[in-house]
């Protein structure tokens, strides 16, 4: 997503000068996707709407897998990312996000929740 201030910042293509015509909205700001990465538990506070504060997960090691099967949960650490269908890069470069198939000390559980918005990753197992 755009900011409109962004581009009004810049200079034109002639090299002049672009003034802008106002300043950044409430709701403008904050608005960067987190991207949540496998490590040291590290969290930060992200803006809501009507000012409500939410904590977001920068980095995390820990996840609560439940077992689709016998509906228990437990708190286990990640391993690694194995997949995530919404971004190769992220594959890549381990951004955990919703959708994302995760190795766990327990096997291969995809999240269902979103860390960056969430602050904790919740996943179910995958039957093999």
């Amino acid at each position: 997503m755009k900011r409109p201030l962004e581009n009004l910042k810049k200079r034109k293509a002639s090299g002049g000068r672009r003034i802008p015509y106002r300043g950044r909205r409430a709701y403008e700001k904050d608005g960067y996707p987190l991207e949540t990465t496998l490590g040291p538990m590290k969290m930060t506070l992200k803006r809501g709407r009507g000012g409500r504060l939410r904590n977001a997960a920068v980095r995390i090691e820990h996840a609560n897998v439940t077992d689709p099967s016998t509906h228990i949960s437990k708190k286990v650490k990640i391993v690694r990312v194995v997949s995530n269908p919404a971004n190769r890069d992220y594959e890549r470069r381990g951004v955990i996000t919703k959708g994302a198939v995760i190795e766990t000390e327990l096997g291969r559980a995809r999240v269902v929740s979103r860390p960056s918005q969430d602050g904790v990753v919740n996943a179910l197992l995958v039957q093999k």
